[in-house]
């Protein structure tokens, strides 16, 4: 991701995942400044437009993701009476990889770009990661409200795992359902990675 893209990196972020982000990061315009913030620059891959960021993909491994920000950083942000709770929120969000597991955590498309195949190129650059950092597999997770990501992942090998139902967390973050999704990183992969290069 490249530096000086931060404030159009998390408002392509905050559209998609706004609704999810706003009990912990809300309100739009302090949840924006705080992912602007703390991204980790080697942790996501982007769509470019001239200067401009098209589209983002953040994937978690070693233990870092796209997105940062620890205890110290929400309560410095919101105070200690409100930054508790946000991070109680954000603690439904983390997902740690197994070994030799990459984990997507978010992709999302600027609206005038979408049907483009820039999804799709982020996807294969995700894919092309973790063939780079010798993992197995990646793993992502789509909400039952979005059945267009869940298409698209499946056009590019991704499989449903399991699906855990959350209904306590429609009201709150409009969303019952959470699928995890998985694809194995295959030869071919590895081969179409080296050809890259």
């Amino acid at each position: 991701m490249p530096h000086g893209g931060e404030d159009q990196v998390a408002a392509l972020y905050w559209e998609a995942f706004g609704r999810k982000l706003a009990p912990a990061l809300g309100p739009p315009e302090k949840g924006r400044a705080f992912i602007a913030a703390h991204l980790h620059h080697d942790r996501g891959v982007v769509a470019l437009a001239g200067d401009r960021v098209t589209g983002v993909a953040g994937y978690r491994l070693g233990g870092r993701a796209l997105t940062g920000g620890g205890v110290r950083d929400v309560l410095s942000a919101y105070g200690l009476f409100r930054g508790l709770p946000r991070l109680a929120a954000l603690a439904l969000f983390e997902r740690a990889p197994a070994p030799d597991e990459l984990v997507m955590d978010g992709i999302a498309v600027d609206a005038t770009h979408r049907g483009q195949g820039v999804g799709s190129l982020l996807l294969a650059e995700i894919v092309a990661v973790a063939v780079h950092h010798g993992c197995r597999r990646v793993r992502l997770d789509v909400i039952d409200t979005n059945p267009r990501a869940r298409a698209l992942y499946e056009r590019h090998g991704f499989t449903a795992h399991r699906t855990e139902r959350t209904p306590y967390l429609r009201g709150l973050m409009g969303f019952g359902a959470v699928t995890t999704m998985r694809r194995p990183v295959t030869t071919a992969d590895a081969t179409d990675e080296r050809k890259a290069r």
